[in-house]
């Protein structure tokens, strides 16, 4: 039902102070047809393979370029951002080999779900208030929120292809309102990464084909996360300890000067998950790994593909004693932890120790690539 000017206004300023009580730190409207560029711009990045295994990027691509595809009643998206930030640097724990390094955002509680309870108060409010229609969607869903987020003018899609904010920095989680309501769009944020370019310079895989492109297959965000298979060899020395996810481009984006930690207590850092042990990590079996990360988003990867990544991470430590944990691995039941095994062993031992390892478990070795990593390693 259209309402006049004033009321227009009023609602949208209404709406803003709930979001805030509802501890979201920015929120933005802009009209659901705000970004007619999305399907061309998201099919050339399919077309291109960028997606790796994320699948779902192409079989949801109608509905996740359009909001309208999504929901044709929908008349303005309400963006709302919720800051997580740090309360120091992440980056200087990278030189602490012997520990693992989990990303900011994942060192807590899982966001998805405390965004969208968050989300729907405001939403109810919202739908009880004015008498429409509303949907919630918080990154799972089929939406692109950055560019949204952007129109609404909460930030600007950075060279690194996430969201900045003059007042949040890279720090901070986006959700999403759809709604039938017609609500005056808020001015799209203008680009002001200008010269810059320190997010392309620090990416360890050279995973920016050129500024505001992102190939996904060399992200180790990617890799550590989304990726089902063997991490790729060119990629394991550069992944350091990096377990879950990576922080470098954010962290190093000077717009973090006006960056401030999180005031939602949940995205505090569990001490356990700030910098653990390697030694404490990959001696995880299926039941401590999942008592250890319930409610963390980590979970969500399975014991495999961690202790696949925190093998990487001790291949990469240059410690000999570290060698052990790996060994003990050799017959995992998971060819993925047991080619990272190899893997991690031919990094830290030298090749009498090798071949006494390679005469012991390669003639029973019945996974072809666990075979190769042991070919690899001995060779």
């Amino acid at each position: 039902m259209p309402i006049s000017t004033s009321e227009n206004a009023d609602l949208k300023t209404r709406i803003a102070a709930k979001a805030r009580e509802a501890g979201f730190d920015a929120v933005g409207f802009a009209r659901a047809d705000a970004r007619p560029d999305l399907p061309a711009r998201l099919s050339r990045w399919l077309e291109l393979r960028r997606q790796g295994d994320m699948g779902w990027m192409e079989e949801t691509a109608a509905r996740r370029a359009d909001p309208l595809t999504l929901w044709p009643e929908a008349k303005t998206v309400v963006m709302l951002a919720m800051n997580y930030g740090p309360a120091e640097d992440p980056l200087p724990r990278l030189k602490w080999r012997d520990r693992a390094v989990v990303s900011v955002y994942a060192q807590n509680r899982d966001y998805h779900d405390l965004v969208k309870k968050r989300l729907k108060r405001v939403a109810r409010w919202l739908a009880e208030e004015a008498g429409v229609e509303v949907k919630v969607f918080v990154d799972t869903a089929p939406v692109m929120e950055k560019p949204f987020a952007e129109a609404a003018g909460i930030g600007w899609q950075g060279k690194h292809t996430n969201l900045v904010s003059t007042e949040l920095g890279s720090w901070f989680f986006l959700g999403a309102i759809f709604t039938t309501q017609a609500l005056e769009p808020d001015t799209a944020h203008d680009d002001r990464c200008g010269s810059c370019r320190a997010c392309q310079d620090i990416c360890p895989t050279d995973a920016f084909p050129r500024p505001y492109e992102l190939d996904a297959t060399r992200c180790i965000s990617y890799l550590t996360i989304e990726h089902k298979g063997h991490i790729p060899r060119e990629f394991r020395r550069p992944m350091g300890n990096r377990i879950y996810g990576c922080d470098d481009c954010l962290a190093v984006c000077p717009w973090n000067k006006f960056a401030h930690e999180a005031r939602e207590t949940a995205f505090h850092p569990r001490e356990d998950l700030l910098s653990p042990l390697l030694a404490d990590l990959v001696a995880l079996d299926d039941t401590a790994f999942r008592a250890r990360f319930s409610g963390s988003p980590v979970k969500r990867i399975g014991r495999d593909r961690f202790i696949r990544n925190v093998l990487v991470a001790i291949g990469n430590a240059g410690d000999p004693a570290l060698a052990i944990h790996a060994e003990r691995l050799l017959s995992d039941p998971s060819p993925l932890v047991r080619a990272m095994a190899v893997w991690a062993l031919g990094e830290l031992l030298d090749g009498t120790q090798l071949a006494v390892l390679a005469r012991e478990y390669l003639p029973r070795e019945e996974d072809a690539d666990v075979r190769a990593e042991w070919h690899s390693a001995a060779g």
